[in-house]
């Protein structure tokens, strides 16, 4: 089964859960993964279920980069906020890092969240 990680920083949050109702029916598919308050607003607001970690700066980034390093996702949705300096940015930094070690899928933005789904559903 198509498993995804689901990550926003706070002022990013509420964009991804509108992409995630948009896209809700997919997601559905797949087994969900998510930092601490991204995961339990996602479960409020939409039906899915979602794997919660600690939130970002109290090692959910890091636990989500072990699930990559240990070939555990097909693919990591991150909407981060670049005009915001983040007190964990070392975590985050690895966890993007992780990505492209182990050639994972990674969404930045929208945009690229949007490419990514159309792709695990061209996999499936």
């Amino acid at each position: 089964m198509t498993r995804l990680a689901l990550i926003a920083h706070d002022e990013k949050k509420d964009d991804l859960i509108e992409f995630v109702q948009e896209h809700e029916a997919q997601l559905a598919q797949y087994e969900l993964i998510g930092t601490g308050t991204t995961s339990g607003r996602l479960m409020d607001e939409t039906d899915l279920e979602v794997e919660a970690q600690a939130s970002g700066p109290l090692g959910g980034d890091l636990v989500i980069g072990g699930e990559i390093a240990e070939g555990r996702l097909d693919g990591l949705i991150f909407l981060r906020d670049p005009l915001t300096a983040q007190p964990h940015e070392p975590d985050v930094s690895a966890l993007l890092r992780i990505c492209d070690v182990h050639n994972t899928p990674l969404a930045t933005n929208l945009a690229s969240a949007r490419y990514l789904l159309e792709g695990l559903e061209s996999e499936a």
